[in-house]
């Protein structure tokens, strides 16, 4: 039996359309997992304590004249402006801060996940400790 041409591609649209539909509903399903658990280290500094993660895993994007995102993360003014979406701390406020969100993979856009993967820069995805210290330094103030 020969398909009608016509038909054939309307079955592989309806086909593939159903799949992006099914992948998509069951991306958007899928729960984030739950924030790595805040550290319980106290008197946590930027200069001390997070730009040396930072500086290991987020300013060879994040500095000079032209950052990513126009996000400037290799000083506390910087990561304090943030960009034209808003600041990437919220002092206090870990939980809703879009640092601890994309390191975390918290955000439903991959793309905003970070550092991204693969990656020119050669850096490497947080450690739920080094996250947990971010959450703590911001939530005591990100000074």
């Amino acid at each position: 039996m020969i398909m009608n041409p016509t038909k054939l591609t309307l079955a592989a649209l309806v086909a593939a359309f159903s799949f992006v539909v099914a992948v998509s509903a069951q991306d958007a399903a899928t729960p984030a997992a739950p924030l790595p658990p805040a550290s319980t280290k106290t008197g946590l500094t930027y200069a001390t304590d997070i730009k040396p993660i930072f500086d290991a895993n987020c300013v060879k994007c994040h500095s000079g004249d032209k950052p990513k995102a126009h996000l400037h993360l290799d000083t506390l003014e910087g990561i304090l402006k943030g960009n034209k979406w808003g600041p990437a701390v919220k002092a206090g406020d870990a939980a809703n801060s879009i640092v601890v969100k994309a390191a975390a993979h918290q955000l439903k856009d991959k793309d905003g996940w970070m550092p991204p993967m693969p990656n020119k820069a050669g850096a490497k995805t947080l450690t739920p400790e080094q996250i947990g210290l971010v959450i703590a330094w911001i939530n005591q103030g990100a000074k």
